[in-house]
């Protein structure tokens, strides 16, 4: 794999199909080093990246996640002289020691390379509110696919790393989020840049947006029966197993129930 140049000094790292442990990241150069969109999942992915990343020449300044899920946060250590910015809620996640056997049960295309001694950096500068990181690239707070994510804008290349807010062709997994709110987000995500470099999938736009939010949206409508998820562009998306936990999130959350999803508690065994 190859970092993948989109513009002057932006690059993607794109691991497709994508799916499940399958995530992508992002590089922003600036004059005085780089920044990191997303740290990937397990050393297999982060080794040739950070590689990759190190070929460039310059020193890794900022690490950004877009989320505190391990897919986004999980090679934080491969970057260890970077600061790492994330929201509030991944630096409470991030303050805590992970649980390797609930990463091995929720990832379980990648389990065999989660061992006990699996460990992660925890945010050292939180944002809240949109910040401009260089000269080059902002972050964007929203949230969704948990209650608090970012994303990354790169205005002089017209494209946004969404990160954990975009599935493209593959189906997103809302066991921690919120679908009806992570809808509702991607409009102003649309508005940010015409091009997307989404969390897991292809690269794409406005098109794929929409039909991740049609998706989401179905999953809202489905009122806690995922047979009610009708055909859509999602038909032939990989990871359709994740309607029941998703329906079911949507359905606790319209009525007020932030609890975790039994669904998901019998997929991981508990």
């Amino acid at each position: 794999m190859v970092l993948d140049l989109l513009d002057a000094g932006v690059y993607a790292w794109m691991q497709l199909p994508g799916g499940d442990g399958r995530p992508n990241a992002g590089v922003v150069v600036d004059a005085d080093g780089i920044t990191v969109v997303d740290t990937l999942a397990v050393r297999s992915q982060w080794e040739p990246f950070g590689a990759a990343v190190d070929a460039l020449g310059l020193p890794v300044r900022r690490v950004v996640l877009t989320s505190s899920h391990v897919e986004y946060a999980g090679g934080t250590t491969r970057f260890r002289l970077a600061a790492v910015f994330g929201r509030a809620q991944a630096s409470a996640h991030l303050d805590q020691p992970p649980d390797p056997g609930v990463i091995r049960a929720l990832l379980p295309e990648v389990a065999a390379e989660v061992d006990d001694e699996f460990v992660t950096r925890a945010v050292s500068h939180v944002v809240d509110a949109p910040v401009q990181l260089t000269p080059a690239c902002a972050a964007m707070p929203c949230g969704g696919e948990e209650a608090e994510n970012l994303v990354v804008v790169v205005p002089g290349a017209q494209l946004v790393f969404a990160g954990a807010m975009c599935s493209f062709g593959v189906t997103p997994f809302a066991y921690q989020g919120d679908p009806a709110a992570w809808a509702e987000a991607l409009d102003d995500i649309v508005e940010l840049a015409p091009i997307v470099v989404p969390g897991h999938g292809p690269i794409g736009g406005e098109e794929e947006v929409r039909a991740l939010q049609g998706y989401l949206r179905a999953c809202v409508f489905a009122n806690g029966d995922p047979s009610r998820v009708p055909a859509g562009p999602w038909d032939g998306w990989p990871g359709r197993q994740h309607d029941v936990v998703n329906v079911e999130r949507a359905a606790m959350l319209a009525r007020g129930d932030d609890a975790i999803p039994p669904s998901l508690l019998a997929r991981l065994g508990l």
